[in-house]
C-alpha cells in the first residue's frame, strides 16, 4: 500500500522525514484496524519526494507544498470514518513534522483505488478477496 509524500524542498528535516513516515504508515493501519498484521504491515511502503523551490504550485502560483497520496485497494479504509480519521491524522503528522515550516492549510492528503485484481505484490495479482484472505491469515497466525 504506497504512501506518497510530495513535498517543496525544506519543509522537512531528514530526520522528520523518518518519524512521518513511520507515523503516517502506523496511522493507515491502525485506521483501517491493521496494526501489527504480518502481511499488510511489511507492504506498506513509499517514498517522500522533495521538489525544488519555485516548481511547485498552488492556485496557479509559485508555492509551497505538501501532498500525501495514499494508494490501495478499493477495500481500503471503507467507512467514512475511516477515511477522515485518516485525513486528519495524516495532516496533523505533517503539520508536526514540518515544525512550522508549512501551513496545515496547504497539506492536501489524497487517497487513490486500484481497481480489483490489480494490486501486486511479488509478482503475483491479488483480487480483493485474495487480499482480504492473506490478511485474515496473517491475523490469525
Amino acid at each position: 500500500m504506497p504512501i506518497t509524500v510530495v513535498a517543496t524542498d525544506g519543509i522537512f528535516s531528514a530526520a522528520a522525514e523518518q518519524t512521518m513516515f513511520a507515523e503516517l504508515t502506523a496511522s493507515f493501519l491502525r485506521h483501517h484496524d491493521l496494526a501489527g498484521n504480518a502481511f499488510i504491515t511489511p507492504n506498506v511502503i513509499g517514498e517522500i519526494s522533495t521538489v525544488p523551490k519555485g516548481r511547485s504550485f498552488a492556485g496557479g502560483s509559485s508555492n509551497d507544498i505538501v501532498v500525501v497520496e495514499l494508494k490501495v485497494p478499493s477495500f481500503a479504509l471503507a467507512a467514512p470514518a475511516q477515511k477522515a480519521g485518516f485525513i486528519e491524522e495524516a495532516t496533523e503528522i505533517v503539520f508536526n513534522a514540518a515544525e512550522g515550516r508549512h501551513p496545515r492549510e496547504r497539506i492536501f492528503v489524497n487517497m487513490v483505488y486500484a481497481v480489483d485484481g490489480l494490486w501486486g505484490i511479488g509478482g503475483r495479482a491479488y483480487t480483493n478477496a485474495e487480499l482480504g484472505d492473506a490478511v485474515s491469515r496473517a491475523s490469525a497466525a
